[in-house]
């Protein structure tokens, strides 16, 4: 049974104290203060130097908002930038009654020319996936606005997020603002700094809409995930996972991908997840059924507590232990 890589658990990682949210106003008035320098304190550079894998660690979210919001945010970047306050809690509300992920989004030049009034929904549920651009009137349109791909102008090419939220952890300044700014995508319009991603340590992090790719550890420019997605494909070296997939199922189609040498963004789509142990035990268990080109495929997945409790993000106070996966095919005997 190969180890495939090393999971964070749900949300933003355990063993991080967030610092206290700075007001509202401090956020807009005050620049956003320089985020230093990468060096072995960092959580990404200790990442790397141990040789974490950010394999299964996409978000659950398959929906998403758009907004862009030019100049600063801070750690709550909804409530902590230029955006109207007295909408920006409504809307919160909203997209978690939804379930759609809202993100901050801005130009990697930070050029202010143009209105900042654009925002997009974007759908990445199989058979779904598409991205719509709108243009809002006021911040708050978008309370009202449907969130449903019926309004807005469609993109037809692979929008590239790079998160550079350095408010959350430096890590995702440090890595990704180069990254954004020199990512060799089609059209200007492709590429975007975005807000927290999640997986700090795994900076830089990009996800690909629409269909929801997650990457980390991306290196250089990001040609290689770009040039991958111009022919529909994934780069397999730097993928997190696809959006929505429950983690045995990122971890079991990473897998797969590596073994059959699949690796169209439509290969292998999930079938099934099936637990054969206890939800909470310290060692699970899964079997997972994929959709192969000649017949399905079946693998079954393991996930334990990492050996070694480590700081997990910059802001992170006290050791914590991510998740490891192991996977084996069982059903892919058509492939060899």
């Amino acid at each position: 049974m190969g180890t495939v890589g090393t999971q964070p658990e749900p949300a933003d990682e355990p063993g991080v104290t967030p610092d206290p949210p700075s007001a509202p106003d401090d956020a807009v008035r005050t620049p956003a203060r320089p985020p230093g320098r990468l060096d072995d304190r960092r959580c990404s550079v200790r990442a790397l130097a141990r040789g974490d894998s950010p394999v299964a660690t996409a978000s659950p979210v398959q929906r998403w908002l758009l907004i862009e919001q030019p100049g600063p945010w801070g750690r709550d970047a909804l409530a902590e930038s230029r955006f109207d306050q007295e909408v920006a809690p409504l809307l919160a509300r909203r997209a978690r009654a939804e379930n759609v992920r809202l993100l901050l989004v801005r130009r990697p030049d930070e050029r202010l020319a143009d209105s900042g009034r654009r925002w997009a929904y974007a759908d990445s549920r199989p058979g779904r996936e598409g991205l719509w651009w709108s243009v809002r009137a006021a911040d708050a349109d978008l309370l009202t606005a449907p969130w449903d791909g019926s309004t807005g102008e469609p993109t037809s090419r692979p929008t590239y997020l790079v998160c550079t939220h350095g408010g959350h952890d430096a890590c995702c300044a440090l890595r990704g603002r180069p990254l954004a700014r020199t990512m060799p995508a089609p059209g200007p319009a492709d590429v975007w700094e975005c807000s927290h991603l999640g997986g700090d340590r795994f900076a830089a992090n990009v996800v690909v809409l629409p269909h929801g790719f997650y990457y980390g550890q991306v290196p250089g420019d990001g040609g290689d995930v770009v040039r991958a997605h111009e022919r529909r494909q994934v780069a397999l070296p730097w993928l997190r996972g696809r959006a929505g997939v429950a983690a045995p199922g990122q971890a079991a189609q990473h897998s797969a991908r590596e073994a059959l040498g699949l690796l169209g963004v439509d290969d292998l789509a999930v079938l099934s997840v099936h637990a054969t142990t206890p939800p909470g035990a310290e060692i699970e268990r899964w079997v997972v059924t994929m959709a192969g080109p000649e017949g399905t495929v079946t693998a079954e997945v393991e996930s334990r507590p990492s050996a070694e409790a480590t700081l997990l993000t910059c802001r992170a106070t006290h050791p914590a232990h991510s998740r490891t996966w192991h996977v084996s095919l069982i059903g892919a005997d058509q492939y060899t």
